[in-house]
């Protein structure tokens, strides 16, 4: 069922689907080329988006885009946090929307369908690894979320001629650790 969030954008969140990878690696690019929220250097091209969003629907896991008077204007996904067995209940979100409507309310209604999604599916913990802890937006939309801050790594990356932390933070989702998981 769409969400729809409170806001003068007023989004649309959905299901991406394959249709949606251009305009989804067109927002991912600039963020990678003029931000810092990324640690990734150069842009995927569309075909690895398109191997990115197989291989997460495939494990099950959402992507989702917002729209805006029906144009793609923001996008969420969870991945695995990592890939050894043990880590299989816990994923972790990305939320990048497009430079031009930002603080509209896209990223928190995105982000609030992710967790959501990601609940009723029966996972238990999501983690957000922020890129750059000067990115103040991000860290208060994940707060906002119910996330709290689990830490933060300093100097672990290095872009645009600076070095960069990064924050990490967690939100438990159901039970979290409260019962083992079926």
């Amino acid at each position: 069922m769409p969400v729809m969030a409170d806001s003068k954008a007023e989004p649309l969140v959905r299901d991406a689907t394959e249709d949606d990878l251009p305009t989804i690696q067109r927002i991912y690019a600039h963020h990678v080329l003029h931000g810092t929220a990324s640690f990734e250097e150069q842009p995927p091209d569309v075909e690895e988006m398109r191997r990115r969003f197989r291989t997460a629907r495939e494990r099950g896991l959402p992507w989702f885009v917002a729209e805006v008077e029906g144009v793609v204007r923001g996008y969420a996904y969870a991945a695995p946090y990592h890939q050894r067995p043990a880590y299989r209940h816990t994923v972790e979100n990305s939320v990048y929307v497009d430079g031009g409507v930002l603080r509209q309310g896209l990223g928190a209604a995105l982000l609030d369908r992710l967790v959501d999604s990601c609940a009723q599916s029966g996972l238990r913990q999501m983690v957000a690894v922020i890129g750059d802890s000067a990115n103040a937006a991000s860290v208060k939309l994940h707060e906002r979320a119910g996330f709290r801050l689990a830490g933060v790594l300093q100097s672990v990356g290095f872009k645009h001629g600076r070095w960069l932390d990064c924050v990490i933070m967690q939100r438990t989702l159901g039970e979290g650790d409260e019962t083992s998981p079926a």
